[in-house]
């Protein structure tokens, strides 16, 4: 197996050696994409089917809506937990092994939920579930390993839109899927997808040589899960508690002093769970602010239009429809990701991923400026979802190009773990901001006013901006391929156009020459 170090000469603080290249066959890439697509469509789909019926399962299972609210935070908790360190055994084990190790634990834990009779039952099966989020980073790692260097970009997209759509989808479904069969269903016809995606994994992807054997930092992972688990659960449970009551504040102190000690155990330990030299590239700690920033506003879409739509229009502002209906409302959004994400790909081959990310951050916010201006008619809910689908796609699939740009194909997987668990932590604090700032406008019967809706959307605007304002933060490109160079990433696509927009061709390598 031959040794890739950094180039000579290269003395960037983050260069790490890359003890394995890429295997010189190919694997069948239309089948590689559909069983990964698969796979995470399924995970992305559990992640949001369960919210709109949580109330109709509470009812079910004899739970408060206090109780009830776990289904959520086990299923947050977990992921958050997992996904570093799944992804991290990924580079180490191999990716294909360890997703089918997460595809059989996310079965284990679909078939258990729709089993449940129970809400400790449900809320074991959801903790099971989370192990799920990994999938993300270990398909991106397979995709940059498996396939042409040439398709990673596209493909990356694709699969950044799959993932999307099928949270989408999820608040779609979930309305008819209960009023028709039951809220059992709701496992059942995903656990179907996972079976497919489990069998097309173990026969159809052949395994990477690209990894980094050693060992797992134990201790550092067990210092982020204390970490993780206490400020997600301060910050989502934190409205229902008190920010101001003990626990909260115990809870969030916890979070920041372990996060602290994560930091510094992992800038000595030779082996380390998250290098954080990595992460100190501009490229990397960049992109995971636009990340964080997505995180939250995104939540705009998936918690403030549905509840807008689905008030009564006695109201004056709300719009009187179903939760099927108002799921219906969203699928603009989910079919502009389909779209975009694979574009975004497209831009990043020819001119790296800063152009996609920004125009993904400016779509978005202007996305959530149209509602807070104005709400009244429907067709500017529409529109504000179209924006919003169209700004996803771009940014999700550049946030992932970005990220495997910089670093080495060895680190794929503990990287954009990290960018996972960077948008999960900004999702939970946007649902508790949100659900804030609707708690502070509402009427005497307990309803969102007007200003309410008005307030999240300028709210999830702003934070939108700091999104702008970061991916142009992000390095030009011919400052990230020399900082990705430093690093010791071996396998770079072709250079930009935008490096030498007035040479016309490349050599067989991919090299600009002169025309």
């Amino acid at each position: 197996m031959k040794t890739v170090g950094a180039p000579t000469g290269a003395a960037h603080p983050a260069a790490v050696p890359e003890p394995a290249v890429r295997s010189g066959r190919h694997a069948n890439s239309t089948l590689v994409v559909l069983f990964l697509s698969l796979g995470g469509l399924a995970f992305a789909v559990l992640q949001s089917l369960v919210a709109p019926a949580l109330p109709i399962i509470a009812q079910d299972l004899h739970s408060s809506t206090g109780d009830i609210s776990w289904v959520l935070t086990a299923y947050l908790l977990s992921a958050s937990v997992l996904t570093p360190i799944l992804g991290r055994l990924g580079d180490m084990v191999g990716k294909r092994k360890m997703m089918l190790v997460v595809l059989v634990l996310l079965a284990a834990g679909t078939l258990l939920a729709a089993l449940s009779t129970t809400l400790p039952v449900l809320v074991a099966a959801r903790a099971l579930q989370g192990a799920a989020g990994a999938i993300m980073p270990l398909s991106i790692g397979i995709v940059r390993d498996e396939l042409p260097r040439e398709k990673v970009s596209v493909t990356v997209g694709l699969l950044s839109a799959i993932f999307g759509i099928g949270a989408g989808l999820g608040i779609v479904l979930a309305g008819p899927i209960v009023e028709h069969l039951s809220w059992e269903w709701l496992f059942w016809f995903p656990l179907m997808l996972i079976g497919v995606a489990l069998l097309g994994v173990l026969f159809g992807v052949p395994e990477s040589p690209v990894r980094t054997p050693g060992r797992l930092d134990v201790l550092g992972a067990a210092i982020l899960s204390v970490s993780l688990v206490s400020l997600l659960l301060a910050i989502s449970k934190g409205r229902e508690w008190g920010w101001d009551q003990t626990k909260t504040v115990t809870l969030l102190a916890v979070g920041v002093v372990a996060l602290i000690a994560f930091v510094l155990v992992e800038l000595r330990v030779r082996e380390p769970l998250i290098n954080m030299r990595l992460l100190a590239i501009r490229g990397v700690w960049a992109t995971n602010l636009v990340g964080l920033a997505f995180g939250f506003a995104m939540f705009g879409t998936f918690l403030l239009i549905p509840m807008l739509l689905e008030l009564p229009a006695a109201t004056g502002y709300g719009f009187g429809k179903t939760v099927s209906q108002a799921g219906l409302f969203l699928m603009p959004t989910t079919l502009m990701m389909l779209v975009f994400g694979p574009l975004s790909g497209l831009l990043d081959r020819r001119y790296g991923p800063k152009l996609p990310l920004f125009l993904g951050a400016t779509l978005v916010t202007a996305a959530y400026a149209l509602p807070a201006a104005v709400h009244d008619e429907l067709w500017q809910l529409v529109v504000s979802g179209l924006l919003t689908g169209a700004g996803m796609g771009l940014a999700f699939a550049a946030m992932s190009n970005a990220i495997i740009e910089s670093v080495p194909a060895t680190h794929t997987g503990e990287a954009t773990s990290v960018n996972s668990i960077v948008r999960t932590i900004g999702g939970s604090i946007g649902t508790a901001v949100v659900a804030a700032v609707i708690a502070g406008h509402t009427t005497p019967r307990g309803l969102p006013t007007d200003q309410a809706f008005t307030s999240g959307f300028w709210v999830c605007a702003g934070v939108a901006v700091l999104a702008v304002v970061a991916s142009l933060i992000l390095p030009s490109a011919r400052r990230r391929r020399a900082e990705s160079v430093a690093a010791g990433v071996a396998d770079l696509p072709a250079e930009p156009v935008e490096l030498h927009p007035h040479l016309g061709r490349r050599d067989a390598a991919g090299h600009a020459q002169v025309g």
